[in-house]
């Protein structure tokens, strides 16, 4: 008599077939071309990392470490207790961001959310890493989601917690209305785009929440998506994302 066997779950067809074009069609890095890897160890070693003089609030490069720089003295109830980001917004990471975001490559998630764990685990972390509750990301609006495919804010969150096995969160938080691209607005334009635009929608009293987005330019969707957290009874909200300007001239770059 013949046993019947069910067919595979579509998780197990789906990495069998990852891995099977995975042999016939090896990765070939985002950056040089080089096949083996989606971003090989030299080209990941090329990213330029944010210097250890910054500013401790909102983590920019200052010429001097300092508590506060210029600008977080001008926004002292920012909603963010803290911003860090993992390298300069320059070749090749800005690349890299661009192919994430614009240019359908969610494949490159894991890979980018290595540069989070490592920024996550230097000093600056290491009294506050232990109380993080939950990780969770900036949202897109749901509009703009099903357009590129993917959040990609929640893919490196989802890398970020598979690395540190800090829960990942995506019911605290979502964008209540679809604002305005952001790149090419000034900080006051990029602050009213961002107004009214987040809202808590689980339970987050008394919660230390780490959000994660790819580019740290002005702060003000972060900032804004904190204060939404802040408003439903977080603790705290810290920041990390991918990248952050090296300039204020790149504040307007996309």
């Amino acid at each position: 008599m013949s046993v019947l066997v069910p067919p595979p779950s579509p998780p197990i067809l789906r990495r069998w077939a990852s891995s099977c074009l995975d042999l016939l069609f090896p990765h070939a890095c985002a950056v040089c071309g080089r096949y083996g890897d989606r971003i090989c160890p030299a080209c990941a070693q090329t990213v330029v990392p944010v210097p250890d003089t910054i500013c401790e609030r909102c983590g920019r490069a200052q010429a001097t470490r300092t508590a506060c720089c210029p600008a977080c003295l001008g926004a002292e109830n920012s909603p963010l207790l803290q911003v860090r980001a993992a390298g300069l917004h320059v070749e090749p990471l800005r690349h890299l961001i661009h192919l994430f975001k614009y240019e359908e490559r969610p494949d490159l998630a894991p890979d980018l959310a290595r540069y989070l764990a490592a920024a996550l685990a230097k000093p600056d972390w290491q009294l506050l890493w232990p109380q993080i509750d939950a990780i969770a990301p900036v949202p897109l609006h749901a509009e703009r989601r099903r357009e590129r495919g993917y959040d990609q804010a929640e893919l490196l969150a989802g890398g970020l917690s598979a690395r540190t096995r800090i829960p990942l969160r995506l019911d605290l938080v979502e964008r209540t209305r679809r604002t305005r691209q952001q790149v090419g607005l000034n900080a006051a334009q990029r602050q009213a785009n961002m107004r009214n635009a987040f809202a808590a929608k689980g339970l987050c009293q008394g919660l230390h929440v780490l959000l994660i987005d790819d580019v740290y330019t002005t702060g003000a969707t972060m900032a804004a998506c904190a204060g939404a957290l802040l408003d439903a009874g977080a603790a705290w909200v810290c920041g990390l994302t991918l990248a952050l300007p090296n300039s204020a001239a790149d504040h307007h770059t996309p």
